[in-house]
């Protein structure tokens, strides 16, 4: 009923269904809500999170920063709602002697370090209240007979009724494994990087003043303001601090692809599998790191995978956003990034040409953004091989040991393509 109401209220507008309601998805529902669309996102999970079991740390470039300001009603919430991260610093540590030394080290980054959830909770929490439909499982979609409107069809998973919703235009927010990606191009794979990431956030606030904290401060003097990247030999790390007194850690270690099931990036972990991990971790990394590392409640294990970069990302009235156009490793802190762009750029596209000249708009928004996430996916590869010490056909093997000052002032966030570019529809 509820459903039906809205769809009275919003007649005569332009309407897009957005499948997908985790940032990607969210993002683009505010782009295209100040563009004058109606908009409808449809996600499978049953309520908002109000946790991240498969996402923790990220952080946000100074654009992306603005951007989300200019969606929400409070611009000053994400300051409150992150820490700076005004240092990337690239250190190298010895397993055997567990003495570590700078590499690389920027003073000027202007990142904000953000958790998964409160991101998200800021961004939805600025949206109107029936724009989500949680617990609604995308199923498949359709083109109308004149390929004027497409035609979404969902299931309410808690009543198992089906529903089918026509608008003007599906926007594909359903991450690296999209199913409605896979439907353009079936015989595309996803590519492993060669590496799986451990990750973990801990909560000390409950030990702020601990003598395991206060000697972790004296290792990483600038947490609450740094991003560290800590190279061993053939692996490396990350480790920056949250808001609300919690440390995120990220561990990538090179190993054969694992066996997934199900539709996730995300692998469940045994016992035994995190004792390995924790013995591993007192080989490679100082103790102090370690002790954090073991205090971390749930380790979860994400396998790495990006793609080669699409050659399109629209097909009639379906566009691609986020990890869904551009499966991305880690390594350039884009993924987030880019998403929030996608969403910006295409907000902006299907303002400035209007319902009517829709192919136009979706044109544009491919001419801006693929040409500059084609050039930040290979990038983000690159740069996780080098630190993880594997091989590239331009480039020996990174060692930390050896390394050239040169050398390492390729480790640095700044030299990813178009790192301080603002696309022309935006400025």
């Amino acid at each position: 009923k509820d459903f039906a109401q809205k769809e009275k209220k919003e007649m005569g507008k332009a309407k897009a269904v957005i499948v997908g309601g985790s940032i990607a998805g969210i993002c683009c529902a505010h782009a295209l809500i100040r563009a004058g669309w109606d908009v409808v996102v449809i996600e499978k999970t049953p309520q908002p999170p109000t946790g991240s079991p498969t996402g923790a740390g990220l952080g946000l470039d100074p654009f992306s920063q603005k951007i989300i300001q200019s969606w929400i009603q409070q611009p000053q919430l994400l300051q409150q709602t992150t820490l700076p991260l005004v240092i990337d610093q690239n250190q190298a540590t010895d397993g055997e002697t567990k003495v570590s030394r700078t590499l690389a080290r920027d003073e000027h980054f202007n990142f904000r370090a953000a958790y998964w959830a409160d991101l998200h909770s800021l961004l939805y929490d600025a949206l109107p209240l029936d724009i989500v439909l949680w617990g609604y499982l995308f199923l498949s979609f359709s083109m109308c007979d004149d390929k004027s409107k497409v035609e979404v069809e969902t299931k309410v998973l808690e009543t198992g009724i089906t529903i089918n919703i026509v608008a003007d235009l599906l926007i594909a927010a359903d991450g690296c494994l999209s199913s409605i990606r896979q439907h353009f191009l079936p015989d595309l794979k996803l590519r492993y990087s060669g590496y799986c990431a451990w990750r973990g956030v801990l909560d000390f606030s409950n030990k702020k003043h601990s003598e395991a904290i206060i000697n972790l401060k004296k290792v990483y003097p600038d947490l609450g303001k740094c991003l560290y990247f800590d190279l061993s030999s053939g692996t490396h790390s990350v480790f920056y601090e949250l808001l609300n007194h919690r440390f995120n850690w990220i561990w990538y270690i090179n190993q054969p692809e694992p066996s997934l099931k199900g539709n996730s990036v995300t692998m469940k972990v045994s016992e035994n599998l995190v004792q390995n991990m924790h013995e591993e971790s007192e080989k490679t990394w100082v103790p102090e790191l370690v002790r954090v590392i073991k205090e971390i409640k749930e380790p979860f294990l994400n396998v790495i995978y990006d793609c080669d970069p699409l050659e399109q990302i629209f097909w009639d009235k379906v566009v691609l956003i986020g990890d869904a156009a551009h499966p991305t490793p880690p390594h350039g802190l884009r993924s987030t990034n880019m998403s929030i762009l996608d969403a910006a750029v295409l907000g902006k596209c299907l303002e400035k040409w209007e319902m009517e000249n829709l192919n136009s708009a979706l044109e544009e928004y491919q001419s801006i953004r693929l040409p500059v996430t084609t050039k930040q996916v290979l990038y983000s590869r690159r740069l996780g091989r080098i630190k993880q010490g594997l091989s590239l056909s331009d480039y020996p093997s990174f060692d930390p040991k050896a390394a050239s000052s040169e050398d390492c002032e390729e480790l640095q966030q700044k030299n990813m393509p178009h790192f301080y570019d603002i696309p022309s529809i935006l400025k």
